[in-house]
């Protein structure tokens, strides 16, 4: 009985959600303001639950760094937890959790992102911690050296010693042979030995200036009495001079690239990529449409065909890797012990043809836009969930209100926009091939 209840009631809940927030209708005001040093400030006010989150997005990522200090966008993250003139290093979390709240961060190819969550009476606080890094961050090179050699260790964990890092990494170089995606965002191991805290400190003056960021506050506040705290903590922030844009555009890809990868394993794995536009192209969504059908969910072609038909594949996924300027569509695969690569691309371009060359069926093109709409739908719920897309599409587009017409214009995709995508952009001369070949120690490939 008690199983049944809650489950009805979730059920409840989830109509009484689509229903205020269904397509066409997604909206919440937001008010937009501008410090006089340049600091874009994004109020929204959600008073279903007496909590606030605290975001400052930072216009920097992977994309703006040059080939030497790769990787300083991150360890630039890193060290704003390592102290400022009136908080000691680690305390900024410290304090945020000592009052009941979380915070962290997190570093992309193209924005840095900080957030805190806390109960609404305690905003002042992280507003005055995160202005108080902002204007007094101390890094020494007892601090700079040791949080180095913490970014260099998530390097060897994440890259070096895992074969699917290095095949992601992999596929990124063979991807962008000129745009700074080229390049991991943790960096290049050389480069993180070689940055120094000069660098760092001129890196940090010119892409943490105010006139760069943009702070997001979404919860039970009143905006009148939060610009009042923005004021009084960041009117004596000075703005910078705009830091420098990325100019170089990925020449056209003409002909497939293909690279091998040899690790200790006993699992074939590739990865494919094709070149795609910037996010906010129209062409994004039904290429997110054609993701959705190939390989997102137990259901998805691919993953019915190479795991569950032909058991061929343990894993099989892929997706639009959208950013700020051109990006790719990416398909990864891990193999069976004792099956092959080939066969598992054999598979993958099959499918892709018939994506080309087949109409989708109608109730698999609904099924995909409605797992699309609703995972962007549902990913409003919560304060920061809110935050997050209006951040993100303020930072990525310049423009928050874009968010509001997402669920539509994946509503909007038809079989004939998805099969016009898949011919234009799942071309061999755009296609990118990694392939991860298993060794045992020694040497000897693990598939023969």
């Amino acid at each position: 009985m008690t199983k049944f209840l809650t489950r009805s009631l979730l059920i409840t809940l989830l109509v009484v959600f689509l229903t205020q927030v269904c397509p066409g209708q997604i909206n919440f005001p937001v008010e937009k303001y501008t410090l006089d040093n340049g600091m874009t400030v994004l109020i929204a006010e959600d008073h279903s639950a007496p909590v606030v989150t605290y975001q400052v997005w930072r216009k920097v990522g992977s994309k703006n760094e040059r080939p030497g200090i790769t990787g300083i966008s991150h360890l630039c993250e890193h060290m704003m937890f390592k102290g400022s003139k009136n908080v000691g290093p680690e305390q900024h979390s410290r304090i945020v959790q000592a009052n009941g709240g979380i915070d962290n961060a997190g570093t992309t190819f193209d924005y840095t992102m900080y957030w805190e969550r806390i109960a609404a009476d305690k905003l002042e606080l992280v507003i005055n911690l995160e202005a108080e890094r902002q204007k007094y961050l101390n890094p020494t090179e007892e601090t700079f050296s040791s949080e180095r050699e913490v970014v260099k260790e998530e390097r060897r964990m994440g890259v070096d010693n895992s074969p699917y890092g290095l095949l992601f990494e992999q596929a990124l170089n063979t991807t962008f042979t000129a745009h700074p995606y080229h390049w991991h965002i943790v960096g290049f191991m050389s480069d993180l030995d070689n940055i120094t805290l000069n660098d760092l400190k001129e890196y940090y003056r010119v892409y943490y200036a105010p006139n760069n960021a943009t702070a997001v506050i979404v919860g039970d506040v009143n905006p009148k009495e939060v610009m009042k705290l923005m004021h009084k903590y960041y009117d004596d922030v000075l703005s910078q001079t705009p830091p420098p844009k990325v100019g170089t555009v990925e020449p056209e890809q003409l002909g497939e690239r293909i690279a091998y990868i040899h690790k200790i394993g006993q699992m074939p794995a590739f990865m494919v990529t094709y070149h795609i536009p910037k996010m906010g192209d129209p062409d994004i969504y039904p290429l997110r449409v054609a993701a959705q059908i190939l390989f997102n969910g137990q259901s998805s072609r691919l993953y019915q065909k190479m795991v569950y038909q032909d058991q061929s594949a343990l894993a099989v996924a892929g997706d639009c890797f959208t950013l700020q300027d051109p990006g790719l569509f990416f398909t990864f695969a891990i193999m069976q012990p004792g099956r092959t690569a080939e066969e598992g691309e054999k598979t993958l371009f099959e499918q892709i043809d018939k994506l080309k060359n087949e109409p989708v069926d109608p109730k698999e093109l609904t099924k995909a836009k409605n797992q699309l709409e609703s995972e962007f739908v549902f990913g409003l719920q919560s304060v920061s969930d809110k935050g997050e897309s209006i951040g993100y599409y303020q930072t990525q587009l310049n423009d928050y209100t874009k968010l509001f017409d997402e669920a539509n214009k994946y509503q909007a995709v038809t079989a004939d926009d998805v099969a016009r995508v898949a011919k234009k952009y799942f071309q061999e001369n755009n296609r990118n091939l990694v392939v991860l070949v298993p060794e045992m120690p020694g040497g000897q490939s693990a598939t023969q």
